[in-house]
Protein backbone atom coordinates (compact mmCIF):
# COMPACT_ATOMS: atom_id res chain seq x y z
CA UNK A 1 0.00 0.00 0.00
CA UNK A 2 1.57 3.45 -0.36
CA UNK A 3 0.31 6.57 1.84
CA UNK A 4 -2.19 7.67 -0.06
CA UNK A 5 -4.05 4.03 0.56
CA UNK A 6 -3.65 2.63 -3.40
CA UNK A 7 -2.10 0.11 -4.51
CA UNK A 8 1.53 0.29 -5.86
CA UNK A 9 0.74 -2.05 -9.37
CA UNK A 10 -0.15 -0.05 -12.60
CA UNK A 11 -3.20 -2.00 -12.79
CA UNK A 12 -5.84 -3.37 -10.86
CA UNK A 13 -5.74 -7.41 -10.43
CA UNK A 14 -8.57 -7.84 -12.61
CA UNK A 15 -7.86 -5.73 -15.48
CA UNK A 16 -4.15 -7.23 -14.66
CA UNK A 17 -5.21 -10.73 -15.11
CA UNK A 18 -7.52 -9.79 -18.28
CA UNK A 19 -4.58 -8.59 -20.46
CA UNK A 20 -2.69 -11.49 -19.42
CA UNK A 21 -5.89 -14.07 -20.19
CA UNK A 22 -5.81 -12.27 -24.03
CA UNK A 23 -2.37 -12.30 -24.51
CA UNK A 24 -2.68 -15.94 -23.78
CA UNK A 25 -4.96 -16.59 -25.77
CA UNK A 26 -3.40 -14.69 -28.94
CA UNK A 27 -0.08 -16.82 -28.84
CA UNK A 28 -3.08 -19.74 -28.52
CA UNK A 29 -4.64 -18.80 -31.75
CA UNK A 30 -1.52 -18.00 -33.38
CA UNK A 31 -0.59 -21.29 -32.64
CA UNK A 32 -3.48 -23.04 -33.61
CA UNK A 33 -3.50 -20.94 -36.87
CA UNK A 34 0.25 -22.29 -37.65
CA UNK A 35 -1.27 -25.94 -37.30
CA UNK A 36 -3.80 -24.58 -39.76
CA UNK A 37 -1.14 -24.10 -42.09
CA UNK A 38 0.11 -27.69 -41.87
CA UNK A 39 -3.58 -29.02 -42.61
CA UNK A 40 -3.85 -30.22 -39.28
CA UNK A 41 -8.30 -30.65 -39.02
CA UNK A 42 -7.73 -31.09 -35.04
CA UNK A 43 -6.17 -27.56 -34.73
CA UNK A 44 -8.98 -25.98 -36.96
CA UNK A 45 -11.90 -27.55 -35.59
CA UNK A 46 -10.47 -26.02 -32.06
CA UNK A 47 -10.08 -22.67 -33.68
CA UNK A 48 -13.40 -22.33 -35.24
CA UNK A 49 -14.89 -23.97 -31.57
CA UNK A 50 -13.04 -20.64 -29.93
CA UNK A 51 -13.77 -18.04 -32.46
CA UNK A 52 -16.54 -18.38 -34.77
CA UNK A 53 -19.29 -16.89 -32.40
CA UNK A 54 -17.38 -13.48 -32.52
CA UNK A 55 -16.84 -13.79 -36.79
CA UNK A 56 -20.35 -14.16 -36.90
CA UNK A 57 -20.79 -11.69 -34.89
CA UNK A 58 -18.62 -9.15 -36.87
CA UNK A 59 -20.25 -10.50 -39.62
CA UNK A 60 -23.93 -10.19 -38.93
CA UNK A 61 -23.39 -6.95 -37.60
CA UNK A 62 -22.19 -5.66 -41.33
CA UNK A 63 -24.76 -8.18 -43.30
CA UNK A 64 -27.61 -7.72 -40.74
CA UNK A 65 -29.10 -10.98 -41.98
CA UNK A 66 -27.88 -13.99 -40.20
CA UNK A 67 -28.61 -16.73 -43.15
CA UNK A 68 -26.39 -14.44 -44.72
CA UNK A 69 -24.09 -14.24 -41.85
CA UNK A 70 -23.97 -17.84 -41.73
CA UNK A 71 -22.68 -18.49 -44.95
CA UNK A 72 -20.39 -15.95 -45.50
CA UNK A 73 -18.86 -17.04 -41.72
CA UNK A 74 -18.51 -20.43 -43.08
CA UNK A 75 -16.66 -18.94 -46.77
CA UNK A 76 -14.26 -17.20 -43.87
CA UNK A 77 -13.18 -20.01 -42.00
CA UNK A 78 -12.89 -22.03 -45.78
CA UNK A 79 -10.70 -19.30 -46.52
CA UNK A 80 -9.15 -19.22 -43.23
CA UNK A 81 -8.00 -22.95 -43.59
CA UNK A 82 -6.79 -21.74 -47.37
CA UNK A 83 -4.83 -18.84 -46.66
CA UNK A 84 -3.50 -19.82 -42.96
CA UNK A 85 0.12 -19.61 -43.91
CA UNK A 86 -0.38 -16.41 -45.04
CA UNK A 87 -0.77 -15.21 -41.52
CA UNK A 88 2.12 -13.58 -39.86
CA UNK A 89 2.21 -12.89 -35.80
CA UNK A 90 4.94 -10.57 -36.03
CA UNK A 91 2.59 -8.09 -38.04
CA UNK A 92 -0.76 -8.29 -35.72
CA UNK A 93 -2.81 -10.58 -33.39
CA UNK A 94 -4.20 -14.09 -34.75
CA UNK A 95 -8.14 -12.47 -33.52
CA UNK A 96 -6.75 -9.32 -35.57
CA UNK A 97 -6.07 -11.33 -38.65
CA UNK A 98 -9.09 -13.39 -37.90
CA UNK A 99 -11.73 -9.85 -37.88
CA UNK A 100 -9.93 -8.53 -41.33
CA UNK A 101 -10.94 -11.41 -43.34
CA UNK A 102 -14.27 -11.58 -41.29
CA UNK A 103 -14.75 -7.56 -42.12
CA UNK A 104 -13.28 -8.18 -45.80
CA UNK A 105 -15.58 -11.12 -46.68
CA UNK A 106 -18.48 -9.23 -45.13
CA UNK A 107 -18.18 -5.95 -47.04
CA UNK A 108 -17.58 -7.95 -50.30
CA UNK A 109 -20.92 -10.14 -49.74
CA UNK A 110 -22.83 -6.65 -49.20
CA UNK A 111 -21.65 -5.13 -52.75
CA UNK A 112 -21.74 -8.70 -54.59
CA UNK A 113 -25.82 -8.59 -53.14
CA UNK A 114 -26.16 -4.93 -54.21
CA UNK A 115 -24.46 -5.97 -57.41
CA UNK A 116 -27.12 -8.74 -57.85
CA UNK A 117 -30.03 -7.03 -57.15
CA UNK A 118 -29.21 -4.03 -59.20
CA UNK A 119 -28.05 -6.68 -62.07
CA UNK A 120 -32.17 -7.86 -61.62
CA UNK A 121 -33.61 -4.54 -61.76
CA UNK A 122 -32.27 -3.80 -64.45
CA UNK A 123 -32.93 -6.99 -66.41
CA UNK A 124 -36.47 -6.33 -64.97
CA UNK A 125 -36.83 -2.96 -66.48
CA UNK A 126 -35.29 -4.68 -69.82
CA UNK A 127 -37.88 -7.17 -69.95
CA UNK A 128 -41.05 -5.30 -68.69
CA UNK A 129 -40.01 -2.27 -70.63
CA UNK A 130 -39.84 -4.74 -73.56
CA UNK A 131 -43.18 -6.19 -73.09
CA UNK A 132 -45.13 -2.94 -72.46
CA UNK A 133 -43.92 -1.85 -76.14
CA UNK A 134 -44.83 -5.15 -77.21
CA UNK A 135 -48.51 -5.01 -76.03
CA UNK A 136 -49.01 -1.10 -76.72
CA UNK A 137 -47.76 -1.93 -80.21
CA UNK A 138 -50.66 -4.89 -80.20
CA UNK A 139 -53.06 -2.48 -78.61
CA UNK A 140 -52.17 0.39 -81.43
CA UNK A 141 -52.32 -2.39 -84.05
CA UNK A 142 -55.60 -4.01 -83.18
CA UNK A 143 -56.81 -0.13 -82.65
CA UNK A 144 -55.86 0.48 -86.30
CA UNK A 145 -57.42 -2.32 -87.68
CA UNK A 146 -60.81 -1.34 -86.31
CA UNK A 147 -60.30 1.96 -87.04
CA UNK A 148 -60.13 1.08 -91.01
CA UNK A 149 -62.63 -1.65 -90.78
CA UNK A 150 -65.16 1.21 -89.26
CA UNK A 151 -63.52 3.59 -92.60
CA UNK A 152 -64.34 0.85 -95.10
CA UNK A 153 -67.70 0.25 -93.93
CA UNK A 154 -68.26 3.68 -95.16
CA UNK A 155 -67.39 3.17 -98.39
CA UNK A 156 -69.35 1.84 -101.31
CA UNK A 157 -69.75 -1.52 -102.01
CA UNK A 158 -67.81 -1.20 -105.21
CA UNK A 159 -64.93 0.74 -103.82
CA UNK A 160 -64.98 -1.47 -100.76
CA UNK A 161 -64.03 -4.10 -102.94
CA UNK A 162 -61.58 -3.09 -105.28
CA UNK A 163 -59.34 -1.67 -102.07
CA UNK A 164 -60.04 -5.29 -100.63
CA UNK A 165 -58.76 -6.99 -103.62
CA UNK A 166 -55.78 -4.63 -103.95
CA UNK A 167 -54.89 -3.75 -100.99
CA UNK A 168 -55.77 -7.52 -98.60
CA UNK A 169 -55.83 -9.53 -101.73
CA UNK A 170 -52.12 -8.40 -103.00
CA UNK A 171 -53.58 -8.17 -106.87
CA UNK A 172 -52.64 -5.55 -108.99
CA UNK A 173 -55.08 -3.20 -110.40
CA UNK A 174 -54.58 -5.04 -113.50
CA UNK A 175 -55.56 -8.09 -111.70
CA UNK A 176 -58.33 -6.43 -109.79
CA UNK A 177 -60.11 -5.32 -113.21
CA UNK A 178 -59.75 -8.38 -115.10
CA UNK A 179 -61.37 -10.35 -111.83
CA UNK A 180 -64.16 -8.06 -111.36
CA UNK A 181 -64.81 -7.82 -115.32
CA UNK A 182 -64.15 -3.83 -115.45
CA UNK A 183 -62.00 -1.36 -117.22
CA UNK A 184 -58.40 -0.71 -115.74
CA UNK A 185 -59.34 3.18 -115.23
CA UNK A 186 -62.98 2.07 -113.44
CA UNK A 187 -60.55 0.23 -111.16
CA UNK A 188 -58.69 3.14 -110.59
CA UNK A 189 -61.39 5.37 -110.44
CA UNK A 190 -63.13 3.13 -107.48
CA UNK A 191 -59.89 2.87 -105.77
CA UNK A 192 -58.50 6.28 -105.77
CA UNK A 193 -62.22 7.48 -104.62
CA UNK A 194 -61.94 5.14 -102.23
CA UNK A 195 -58.87 5.88 -100.81
CA UNK A 196 -59.58 9.35 -100.54
CA UNK A 197 -62.77 8.83 -98.32
CA UNK A 198 -61.46 6.69 -96.61
CA UNK A 199 -58.39 8.80 -95.23
CA UNK A 200 -60.62 11.26 -94.32
CA UNK A 201 -62.76 8.48 -92.22
CA UNK A 202 -59.79 8.18 -90.68
CA UNK A 203 -58.68 11.63 -90.15
CA UNK A 204 -55.77 11.54 -92.10
CA UNK A 205 -54.76 14.31 -93.98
Amino acid sequence: MTQNGFRSEAFPPIVDSAVTARAAEGVELAALLQRCGLSDQQAFAELYDRTSARVFGLVLRVLHDPGYAEETTQEVYLQIWRTATSFDPAKGSAVTWLMTLAHRRAVDRVRAEQAHTQREVAYGIRVLGHEFDEVTEEVERRLEQQAVQRGLSTLTETQREAISLAYYGGRTYAEVAQYLGIGLPTVKSRIRDGLTRLKKSLGVT
